[in-house]
Formats: structure tokens, C-alpha cells, sequence
């Protein structure tokens, strides 16, 4: 025996949130709770607030979704996620959050998978995580 224990059940939802706004990060992971939906492992965040760290976690890791806030400073959510799916081979897929509703023409521009507008709808945001997610773990 190693001591380690075997895994049992299936790997978390692994997803990455970024923003500079503590209290933004807090209520994105209020609203999607620890289970997005009743057929997905309870999520498990990362979470961080610079481009930098964004960076180097989405070069390193194996995330099934990211999530992005759009409103971040002083690189926004929209322009990394055109950066990511413009360098980043099999970028997984992006959630972006965006300031309104009439912004969603702009998570087009940079190649978003989904958008969700503030005030985040617990629901919306829950149901796009699910979709993106599993996409992500079907292919």
C-alpha cells in the first residue's frame, strides 16, 4: 500500500473563474452553488484575479470551463477570451460575463462559447456552465 486512497466517483467539474472583483468571484460561485446540475460532479474552482495568473493556470491546468468577467481591470474578460482562442490550442470552452444584456455582440467578437449579462441570473448562468461543460467532457 502507498497510502494514497483511490479515487472514487467521477473528477470534478473543474472550472477556472477570473476577475479582479472579489465580491464578483463570490457571487458567481453563490449563484452556481457547488452542483451546476444533477448529471455533473460538483464543480471545483480556481480562481484568480490577473491576467498573469489567468494565463499560467489555463497553460497548466485542464479546465472543463472558464468563466470570465468581462468588467475585469485592467485586462477584461472579453479581450482574454480572443486572446485565449486565438494562442491557446483546444481552448476550453469560455463563459463570459458582460456588463448588459446589449453586450453580447461583443462575447461574439471575442469568440466567446456563451455570455451571461449582470445581475447574473443564478439559472442562466448555471444552465450555460452545464451546456459548456458537457460539450467539453463529450468530446
Amino acid at each position: 500500500m502507498t497510502g494514497e486512497e483511490p479515487e472514487s466517483g467521477p473528477k470534478p467539474l473543474s472550472v477556472l473563474l477570473y476577475s479582479d472583483d472579489v465580491d464578483t468571484r463570490a457571487s458567481v460561485r453563490s449563484a452556481l452553488g457547488r452542483r451546476v446540475a444533477a448529471d455533473l460532479p460538483p464543480v471545483e474552482w480556481t480562481e484568480v484575479a490577473t491576467r498573469p495568473a489567468l494565463i499560467d493556470q489555463v497553460d497548466g491546468g485542464d479546465f472543463d470551463v472558464l468563466i470570465l468577467d468581462g468588467e475585469a481591470q485592467p485586462a477584461g474578460g472579453l479581450g482574454m477570451c480572443k486572446q485565449l482562442k486565438d494562442e491557446k490550442y483546444e481552448c476550453p470552452p469560455i463563459l463570459v460575463l458582460t456588463g448588459r444584456p446589449q453586450d453580447a455582440w461583443l462575447a461574439t467578437w471575442s469568440r466567446a462559447d456563451a455570455a451571461v449579462p449582470h445581475p447574473l441570473d443564478p439559472r442562466d448562468l448555471a444552465e450555460a456552465v452545464a451546456t459548456l461543460a458537457r460539450r467539453r467532457r463529450a468530446s
